[in-house]
């Protein structure tokens, strides 16, 4: 007989366990249903951000669901945190750590408590990796749910979204809009529950995890406030019990050729830099090889063809409209550039899946044939050279050009380049450097959003590229490379950088060049010393710590010996400092060279 709840039997089954018996019975279940599995609910739901806002309600729907068969659906929360909202501040510096804290806590309660499977309930951009991770780390049946994305705003016959309200700032700051129309955009942007509405992280991660197999047909482009994504919860359930009764599992769905899919959609759909990220950590959990070489690879091969936002005019909305995701895998699938045998949560393939969808109207244009593509290779490019050994990450759609030289203006944290650009002092031509930014040096590798939307709404998008060992949006547009490692606090040839020193980015070659020599660049090491950590204790001063580079996903649970290695040794660290507020101190930093 197939056993059915191999976790959960360890407390229902052995009478040598009374006391969770008489627990479990104390939250309502019945001596049947401890004979059940348990599947653990996992919402990120939580009021403070629209992303999440509705994802208890989805969570609690479910539940529901779930219960109609011989099945125990409870549900727990675990963390999440606003990019749009911490976007800009000190507190974008814990997002990316969030993803790892949501990783951590969706493995704990599943494993602690025993759970035989799990559905993970998420809306924001950390909580599709970070529940991944946790589903990978477990293997046990597991499905994903996304939340949906949001409804397009809209100011004076113009659709909105998230990002209009950054660059509406960027566009008042240089006169071109004024106060009253300001207010107006920044109330109507977000008109409700949902993830923000372009091709930025939280729409490509979604669709990515759709892609690997590991979330329900549609329910990546299923908007947030639709009776499909309400529907999406009842199936939710048919799927956790054939997963269950298969035990099928997620390292049985997500495997190199399905993660190579997902970065072929990611590449079409123009998607987030942040996937790279998110999929070297996501590989990790699941113990698959995949490399930078290998999205590299992909990107060569695979053209950009979606017209969405930031860099195009649609909406994920607007996808939703023309046949959602499954509309783009379908068409990708008939033209041979994905691997249809791999296997999805429905219990069936790909192919099996696709073998119904409607394919894409030929009179649609937010997804161009691929014989007249925006870009005809990925946007996303994996660029080195002698400013980024390990590698860097630009996002080149075609639009702002492939290539950029022009004298650096450095900026030794996000703080300062906000302030510059409001002064003035980022000009035509320049290549702006943020640096410490990264992962350690941040830290938590901060998404530079608000610089880069300020560039665009002061007109200087196409005239000015930007470089920083700190992260992107999803939302980010323009001439900009980012993820450049080894990061600036650990000595990567980014903290040697000084203004007016002539760079060069050039994505057909993926080069990224200092033009300084090695003996001038061997003197400012000499003189360079490592800052100090901006924080030392609580959950920031952990993660500085143990996150490994970017070039490997920003893990946090290598083993100790791998832990983070100083690329560069020849300066020696100064002492670890004890400021918990990582904005503190940024402004002490020098205009060149190292920080004082």
């Amino acid at each position: 007989m197939k056993i059915l709840n191999p976790y959960s039997q360890a407390v229902t089954q052995d009478d040598s366990q009374p006391a969770a018996k008489a627990m479990l019975h104390a939250i309502g279940l019945t001596p049947e249903q401890l004979n059940q599995p348990f599947v653990g609910i996992a919402s990120t739901g939580y009021e403070g951000n629209p992303c999440n806002m509705h994802l208890n309600d989805l969570a609690k729907h479910i539940k529901q669901a779930v219960s109609q068969y011989p099945l125990n659906g409870l549900i727990f929360n675990t963390i999440g945190i606003s990019d749009g909202i911490s976007m800009g501040t000190s507190g974008m510096h814990y997002s990316l750590p969030s993803r790892d804290l949501i990783a951590d806590s969706m493995e704990t309660v599943v494993a602690g408590m025993h759970y035989d499977a799990v559905v993970t309930v998420v809306g924001c951009d950390k909580n599709m990796p970070g529940a991944m991770m946790a589903m990978l780390r477990l293997n046990r049946p597991a499905v994903l749910v996304y939340g949906g994305t949001i409804a397009s705003g809209c100011h004076a016959g113009k659709k909105l979204d998230v990002v209009s309200a950054f660059e509406a700032w960027g566009a008042k700051v240089a006169g071109q809009m004024d106060e009253k129309n300001y207010h107006q955009v920044i109330q109507k942007a977000c008109p409700g529950a949902g993830a923000c509405g372009g091709m930025y992280t939280a729409n490509t991660m979604a669709a990515a995890i759709e892609a690997m197999g590991m979330s329900l047909p549609y329910s990546s482009s299923n908007p947030a406030v639709s009776n499909s994504k309400a529907g999406e919860c009842l199936q939710v359930a048919d799927a956790i019990n054939g997963l269950i009764h298969k035990n099928l599992k997620p390292r049985d769905i997500v495997t190199k050729e399905s993660m190579l899919n997902a970065f072929k959609l990611v590449t079409v759909l123009g998607g987030s830099t942040n996937a790279v990220l998110h999929f070297l950590a996501i590989a990790d959990a699941a113990g698959i090889d995949l490399s930078l070489e290998d999205l590299q690879e992909v990107s060569d091969t695979t053209p950009f063809l979606a017209d969405l936002k930031p860099s195009g005019q649609y909406l994920m909305e607007d996808l939703h409209r023309i046949g959602g995701v499954p509309a783009v895998l379908s068409y990708m699938l008939d033209l041979g550039w994905l691997d249809g045998s791999c296997m999805t949560v429905t219990g069936h393939s790909m192919s099996e899946n696709l073998a119904k969808v409607k394919p894409l109207d030929a009179d649609q244009d937010v997804v161009l044939p691929y014989h007249k593509p925006i870009k005809a290779t990925g946007h996303i490019q994996i660029l080195k050279g002698n400013l980024a050994s390990a590698g860097a990450v630009a996002k080149i759609t075609g639009k702002e050009g492939e290539f950029f030289h022009g004298p650096a203006r450095v900026f030794n944290s996000e703080k300062e380049v906000n302030e510059g650009i409001a002064l003035n002092q980022v000009k035509a031509g320049d290549v702006v450097v943020i640096r410490y930014v990264g992962p350690k040096g941040g830290p938590g590798m901060p998404e530079m959003l608000k610089p880069t939307a300020a560039i665009i709404g002061a007109g200087l998008g196409d005239s000015v590229a930007l470089i920083t060992d700190g992260r992107f949006s999803g939302g980010t547009h323009g001439f900009v490379v980012g993820h450049v490692t080894p990061e600036a606090q650990v000595g990567g040839e980014i903290a040697l950088v000084e203004d007016g020193d002539l760079i060069t980015i050039d994505a057909k070659q993926n080069q990224i060049t200092l033009h300084v020599d090695s003996t001038k660049l061997a003197q400012r090491r000499t003189n360079w010393q490592a800052p100090p950590l901006k924080t030392q204790r609580g959950t920031l001063g952990k993660y500085a710590r143990t996150v490994s580079s970017a070039s490997t996903g920003c893990l946090t649970d290598l083993p100790s010996e791998a832990d983070s290695v100083v690329e560069f040794s020849a300066a020696k660290p100064a002492p670890l400092a004890l400021n918990v507020n990582p904005d503190e101190g940024a402004e002490n930093h020098s205009r060149q060279g190292a920080p004082s």
